[in-house]
């Protein structure tokens, strides 16, 4: 598994300000709307009055590689309903009446609730059936617009590499690393985020939900595959955190339920099993991974910032030394417990402080693990800086030196006035949508998020913790589909999912030894938002349109 060589850079702090949810990119998964924007919510009660798709066309042109691209652009919605919806008209009524014991509706249906679902789509004029790609954010919570304006939409916003980027004006540049030279590109928020809406009754039960975000996005891609043509064409997913256990449900419901096919699933920043996330694993007492696979991450961070005790000028060598200590000395240790020696103990702190340069005091009192929080706000707490989550070469100054856990995400706060203002600015002046509509980045969802999944084989959703665990999901799409390639793309300084929980997770997926050589591995000296670097997005660009072109054609 060969990995992106790079020389030792120089650390760079500035005040930002907080990353709200698990695995979200800046803007995802802030404190719920206490009141909706007057173009949000249709009422919930006397008659249901139904969102009507809109579209708004416009055209443009973007250089990649010399090349010249001229290409339609579609900003608009298309209306999507929850499970065990379809289009012949239902007394409500009949319906409860109809429903199995402890189900509202029957069978979960819900007649009045239904999302107007957001997209921008890009097409290569005189493309033909070209490749698609359906790309997607994640939080759960977070509109689509850092990969829309980050990543490979045709215009990006430009941004400090790992410092505050300065606030307005902001330049928006010619995309040279836009996927429109391989793919055709369909960005999506998802229901309730950006300029996507939700309406009636139960609209956040409808959802809000692991199950049943995927299957609003089956719906949407269904619909999109029909009103435009391209049932034929090649066809991708690629979603970004949250947006990649999103991907697993979504490739097996699309496959498995809807005998749809799809050349590819492309993964950026991936957490898949929810129990093994940095965030707060002292929750979890008794499930030791998310120490072991945080571990490389911390050991890139402390390297970066120039915290390590030892020399290592080479980042990729330290990496591999760091991963066989944390499956091998690390775990034996953590699987010990209380039955672990005073001798094992300290010589396990001394080799952690060597790999994160933590205190051994500090180690020692933490009983050998430490959370993503606890070390964001130890590694630099003694010159009052706290390291950045989503991308742990940011710093800013400390909220609260006396902390136990970092407070806030100085990435986030460093790029999202950039992002949002670069966007409502783009689809009102170029895309020529959004007069008189509000478009929210990111929207709360935690308080009512569904995590409760249904496997593949399961009858019912089980019943778990705040840590769904989609493995299973992918592997049953890759299994049904042998054909189906993955690419996994880490940054080696995300704190929010760590790049090494993406290796462990892929390399335990339930499914035969040969799909194996159908997974393939990209990393990059970036963070969880892998773009932000302008080196690395091109890095990106180049790995994922090869992908896509290798796998495009027979």
């Amino acid at each position: 598994m060969k990995r992106f060589r790079f020389l030792p850079v120089a650390a760079a702090a500035l005040l930002t300000i907080a990353a709200a949810s698990l695995a979200a990119p800046p803007g995802g998964g802030g404190p719920p709307d206490k009141k909706p924007d007057a173009d949000s919510e249709k009422p919930d009660g006397g008659k249901f009055e139904p969102f009507k798709p809109e579209s708004a066309t416009s055209n443009g042109t973007v250089t990649i590689g010399g090349q010249a691209i001229s290409y339609q652009a579609v900003a608009g919605t298309l209306i999507v309903h929850p499970k065990g919806w379809d289009d012949v008209p239902r007394d409500p009524k009949t319906d409860k009446e109809n429903a199995a014991p402890g189900e509202e509706g029957g069978e979960g249906r819900n007649p009045n609730a239904e999302a107007s679902m957001f997209y921008v789509a890009y097409f290569k004029n005189g493309g033909g059936t070209r490749p698609v790609t359906f790309v997607y954010n994640g939080g759960p919570g977070s509109a689509t617009l850092w990969l829309h304006m980050g990543a490979f939409g045709p215009r990006r916003i430009v941004t400090s590499t790992d410092a505050h980027t300065p606030a307005a004006p902001y330049t928006l540049v010619n995309n040279v690393s836009s996927l429109l030279d391989a793919t055709d590109l369909v960005f999506i928020d998802a229901p309730g985020t950006g300029f996507s809406r939700i309406a009636g009754k139960d609209k956040e039960k409808a959802f809000f939900g692991v199950d049943q975000d995927a299957y609003a996005f089956a719906e949407f891609i269904s619909q999109f595959l029909s009103k435009y043509g391209r049932w034929n064409s090649p066809k991708y997913l690629f979603g970004e955190s949250y947006g990649t256990p999103r991907s697993a449900v979504l490739i097996n419901q699309l496959e498995a339920d809807r005998s749809i096919d799809f050349n590819g699933v492309i993964l950026l920043s991936q957490i898949l099993n929810f129990d093994l996330s940095p965030d707060r694993p002292t929750n979890n007492p008794g499930i030791d991974l998310p120490y072991q696979t945080e571990l490389p991450t911390f050991a890139a961070t402390a390297w970066y910032h120039h915290k390590l005790p030892g020399e290592h000028g080479n980042l990729e060598a330290l990496l591999a030394e760091v991963e066989q200590f944390a499956m091998g000395d690390y775990a034996r240790a953590l699987a010990a417990g209380s039955d672990l020696s005073a001798a094992d103990r300290a010589a396990i702190a001394d080799k952690l402080h060597q790999y994160t340069g933590l205190p051994v005091a500090y180690i020692l009192k933490a009983d050998l693990r430490i959370d993503g929080g606890e070390f964001r706000q130890n590694l630099q707490g003694d010159e009052g800086m706290t390291t950045g989550r989503l991308d742990t070469r940011f710093s800013g100054t400390d909220l609260d030196p006396l902390a136990q856990r970092a407070d806030y995400d100085p990435q986030s706060t460093a790029l999202g006035s950039a992002y949002v203002s670069a966007f409502n600015d783009y689809a009102r002046k170029d895309l020529h949508y959004g007069e008189g509509k509000i478009f929210k980045p990111s929207i709360g969802t935690f308080g009512t998020w569904n995590f409760q999944h249904q496997l593949p084989g399961q009858q019912r959703p089980g019943t778990s913790r705040q840590g769904s665990n989609v493995m299973p999901d992918l592997a049953n799409a890759m299994k049904i589909n042998p054909n189906l390639k993955v690419q996994l793309n880490a940054g080696y300084f995300d704190l929010a999912t760590p790049f090494y929980q993406g290796i462990y997770e892929m390399r335990h997926l339930p499914m035969p030894a040969n799909l194996e050589a159908n997974i393939e591995f990209k990393f990059y000296d970036s963070g969880h938002m892998v773009y932000a670097k302008e080196s690395s997005l091109k890095l990106l660009h180049d790995n994922v349109a090869d992908f896509i072109r290798r796998t495009s054609s027979h």
